[in-house]
């Protein structure tokens, strides 16, 4: 009798029950996920929640387009992913206002302090910062009546008075029409000391001499800016000029200029370098600023040859030039200014630059665009030497040197030292010199170009979480660790500029490779205050800031910093781990700042993740204890 082939009860019974184990813990598996992912992600916001400002009866008839919070519904769960605590009430520190005596307050440029420092050189207005023991620990408040500046282009010829309430220079400078107070506000007509027919007719006049506007210039820098109308002017012309002055008896013209929504910052030629690259500007001006090109063997002029491009200009109007119609004005001798315009075509003839043009209260010169003709002229000992040192691009509290920086070699008289730089708008996305030429460790072309992509993802993403800057209510941006300049280059197409800060000593150094895309910035150690004024930007950037910095000094400081340079209702985007971001959080919750924690752009698993935070809006006569 042949067997049974067909399997028996007992073994269909453990087939099913291998089956069921397996569909059950699949299952549970497929359940477990959807919770922890759905869990985890952060939903966008889909509108906009008003702030819920401190005291502040007056501005709730403020313009309905003023910046509000963020309006990110639900926080990611940290708590139970991290085992951190991100909202316990308990150990926060609850940060007091200071006084208002402070609302002004620049750390680092602080007129009492100065005092302590020798005259010579102007080294009394250089950077002093406060020790460790005169830091504040409170929040510097906005004066009584503040209001969000008025929105890009209309800032560059209005601000409020309330939020700049100095009257000082609408008097001392009626007659230049440097800046009108009309009612509750200040107009900028765009005059200047030497461009009576105001910024934009000046601007055509130097055009009618050089190519400025045919896209080779980009980048400018104002030596003793004012107001910074030739700065606020040469916008519409696609030149992104750096300005700066001093903090002295012109009260508040850096502030002024950045009110307008113009770059600006607080900085002098005394002793030591400026906080730019070498080989950063295609144009640098300066009119009737006031420095003495001549003095110190020159040594201002060499400052400026530093930072100048390879065929880059420099412009000056004002005294001395066209001496002969002006010296009764000026108050001065016909010997001492043609004194003073000989030095300066000596000093300029000595650094191998070309007088291009004087024609009315114009004068150009021209550096050369390498340095062949130049070593020749300079093997005969002719001062001032070629610098020996390499470091053509250190700038941070670094003496200036009476030296000339020599530029990168070349093979033949026509090539551009260091590279040529493609026209403005292509310049900002093609692979920079510095970069191509590898003298930039370990970025290469192929990674440039992949940070491109990545900015233009993360900018993407940002304009969701931050509303307002679609909507052209943010114009003054700061990226305190810019890199290669992509989150730059990325908002190019919003009507914002951003002030691109390296840290100070970082490897590699890429300012330069930011100058040479067609942007802005500066060296700054966070560790110190940066050299603004209050309430001076919109949204600041702080991508693994506070990595670099945690085990250098006390973040707290740089949160503080932070909120003294953030207009009220400003946004901060930081990115950084999930552990920096709770420590700052921890802080920032004691500066009357709202903020969330969001999912990196990649989604909830990336360990990178994102604080987005807004300052709350009160002022000085609205003060909250506590």
């Amino acid at each position: 009798m042949a067997k049974d082939g067909s399997p028996k009860p007992h073994q269909l019974n453990m087939r099913r029950k291998r089956l069921t184990y397996i569909l059950g813990v699949s299952g549970l598996c497929v359940i477990f996920y959807v919770f922890g992912a759905w869990q985890g992600r952060a939903s966008l916001p889909s509108g906009q929640s008003e702030l819920s400002r401190v005291g502040c009866d007056e501005a709730s008839n403020r313009n309905s387009d003023l910046p509000s919070s963020t309006g990110i519904s639900d926080p990611l769960d940290f708590e139970s992913h991290h085992q951190l605590s991100v909202n316990s009430s308990e150990g926060i520190e609850k940060f007091p206002p200071c006084d208002m005596a402070y609302s002004e307050y620049t750390p680092c440029q602080d007129n009492l302090r100065g005092r302590k420092f020798p005259r010579d050189m102007l080294k009394y207005r250089e950077r002093h910062c406060p020790s460790k023991e005169e830091l504040l620990r409170c929040l510097v408040p906005a004066p009584p009546n503040y209001k969000s500046p008025f929105k890009w282009p209309q800032s560059r010829d209005y601000a409020w008075y309330a939020n700049i309430p100095h009257k000082e220079l609408s008097i001392e400078k009626a007659v230049q029409n440097w800046i009108q107070v009309e009612g509750d506000r200040f107009r900028f007509p765009g005059g200047g000391t030497m461009f009576p027919r105001g910024a934009d007719a000046y601007i055509d006049d130097i055009n009618a001499l050089i190519p400025i506007t045919d896209g080779t210039v980009r980048t400018a820098v104002d030596t003793g800016c004012g107001v910074a109308s030739w700065g606020a002017y040469l916008l519409k012309r696609d030149i992104m000029a750096m300005s700066f002055a001093p903090r002295d008896t012109h009260e508040a013209q850096v502030w002024f200029a950045l009110e307008r929504g113009v770059p600006a910052m607080i900085g002098l030629l005394g002793s030591m370098r400026l906080p730019y690259p070498a080989r950063a500007f295609d144009m640098a001006h300066c009119s009737r600023c006031l420095i003495p090109w001549f003095s110190f063997d020159g040594l201002y002029l060499i400052e400026v040859d530093r930072i100048l491009r390879p065929g880059g200009y420099w412009i000056l109007s004002g005294p001395p030039i066209r001496w002969k119609t002006y010296w009764r004005g000026w108050e001065r001798t016909e010997e001492d200014l043609k004194q003073e315009q000989d030095s300066i075509e000596e000093v300029a003839n000595r650094l191998c630059w070309k007088k291009v043009v004087e024609k009315g209260d114009l004068a150009i010169w021209q550096k050369p665009i390498n340095h062949m003709e130049c070593l020749e002229r300079k093997s005969n000992q002719e001062k001032p030497h070629m610098c020996k040192s390499d470091s053509a691009d250190a700038a941070w509290y670094k003496d200036m040197e009476a030296c000339i920086t020599p530029l990168p070699e070349v093979s033949n008289p026509n090539e551009v030292a260091g590279g040529a730089l493609k026209k403005w708008p292509e310049r900002a996305f093609t692979v920079p010199p510095r970069i191509t030429s590898g003298s930039i460790q370990g970025i290469t072309p192929k990674k440039f170009l992949e940070d491109n992509a990545m900015w233009k993802e993360r900018i993407s993403y940002y304009k969701n979480l931050v509303s307002q800057l679609s909507r052209g209510l943010i114009r003054n941006v700061m990226d305190m660790n810019a890199n290669l300049g992509g989150f730059a280059a990325a908002l190019s197409k919003y009507p914002v500029w951003v002030m691109n800060v390296v840290p100070a000593n970082s490897d590699p150094d890429t300012l330069g490779v930011i100058y040479e895309r067609g942007f802005i910035g500066a060296y700054q150690d966070w560790c110190e205050a940066f050299s603004t004024y209050p309430r001076t930007y919109d949204l600041i950037h702080a991508g693994g800031v506070f990595s670099i910095y945690q085990d250098r000094c006390d973040i707290t400081y740089i949160l503080l910093e932070m909120d003294r340079i953030l207009r009220p209702e400003g946004t901060v985007i930081f990115r950084d781990v999930v552990e920096v971001l709770v420590k700052i959080k921890s802080i920032t919750d004691g500066m009357r700042w709202e903020s969330k924690i969001v999912d990196h752009e990649s989604g909830p698993f990336n360990v990178e993740k994102i604080l987005l935070a807004t300052k709350t809006y009160w002022t000085a006569e609205s003060n909250p204890q506590g």
